[in-house]
């Protein structure tokens, strides 16, 4: 598979990504152990070499599990891990002061079972810290060794400017999608500005953009989206329109509406990294096949202005949430 630089931080990763989220948390039971190892060595042999975990993903297992899954093969991969939420749990509120951030750090290198992570992302922009004592945290672990790159998640363009101007940000994580453009307005620019990359997460539309779910899909009783207004029934039925966009385009190419989506995404911008993820071989494969789809000017002009007149009904997230969303 095909690198990509994100931005120009130096940092070189596959084309393509793996978010290892939804083994363990987040889309109902986590995956058999076993089977989650197979599927992230199987990304890494189809050419995958940048995977993305965090510690408030299952309290360190997910960590654990990636750990275990790529130690024989630590050299040969990039992999991200994220700080920022009080004791690693999204319901307990955010916690980015120096003190917790060097505790994360260290049992990620134990969960990891490594002695450096490559991209150390702050999770959650925390309005109790200043951002730069955030990124002058990570600066020194960066220069103990520990620490190789620093990442920011859905961060504003304000805590991305100050952040950066006290340890070089080497890569955004956020939210983007044909489901979600929001990030085009202003986080795009600046990111091309300052030359950080960007690692969409969620580029399939949590799910809603692989043609497989319609108004009437049920979801596990732990899986997130059962709380996520843009995916109640009613929104589900509204915002059909936009499936129905990305199936016709994927006839069109031979393809599949996942890869449809993803190659959209990288034909954005040469330092855009989608990190996809899922809990099938099957989409594991069809996920990766999108590297190898060239969407010409004519099929992204034609996207672009449909997009353009398809208003998306439902908010991301619900109010209790939207206070951790970037500033």
């Amino acid at each position: 598979m095909e690198t990509r630089q994100l931005g120009t931080s130096g940092l070189e990763v596959s084309k393509l990504g793996f978010g290892c989220m939804g083994l363990s948390h987040g889309y109902g039971p986590a995956t058999n152990e076993n089977d989650a190892i197979a599927l992230i060595r199987k990304a890494h042999d189809l050419g995958i070499t940048f995977f993305d975990t965090a510690e408030v993903y299952g309290q360190g297992a997910n960590e654990q599990l990636v750990g275990k899954a790529l130690h024989e093969v630590r050299d040969k991969v990039i992999i991200a891990t994220k700080f920022g939420f009080r004791n690693g749990k999204n319901t307990e509120g955010l916690d980015s002061r120096p003190k917790r951030i060097r505790e994360v750090a260290e049992n990620s290198l134990r969960y990891l079972r490594t002695d450096y992570i490559d991209l150390f992302y702050q999770h959650r922009v925390d309005p109790d810290v200043p951002v730069e004592d955030v990124a002058g945290t990570v600066k020194d672990l960066i220069a103990e060794g520990k620490v190789k790159y620093f990442g920011m998640s859905e961060a504003g363009a304000q805590s991305i400017r100050r952040a950066h101007a006290v340890q070089p940000v080497a890569a955004l994580q956020s939210e983007y999608s044909m489901f979600w453009r929001e990030p085009e307005k202003e986080i795009i620019p600046l990111l091309e500005e300052l030359g950080i990359g960007f690692v969409p997460f969620s580029p399939l539309g949590k799910g809603f953009l692989t043609g497989k779910m319609n108004a009437d899909t049920k979801f596990e009783k732990t899986d997130w989206r059962n709380v996520l207004p843009r995916f109640s029934k009613e929104n589900r039925e509204a915002n059909q329109t936009i499936v129905d966009l990305v199936v016709k385009i994927a006839e069109e190419h031979n393809a599949t509406p996942a890869q449809i989506a993803l190659a959209w995404l990288l034909a954005q911008k040469p330092w855009i990294v989608p990190i996809p993820g899922t809990t099938k071989m099957t989409r594991l494969e069809e996920n990766t096949g999108s590297v190898n789809i060239a969407l010409n000017d004519d099929d992204l002009a034609q996207i672009s202005t449909a997009l353009d007149n398809i208003i998306l009904q439902g908010e991301r997230y619900p109010a209790i949430l939207a206070n951790l969303q970037g500033k």
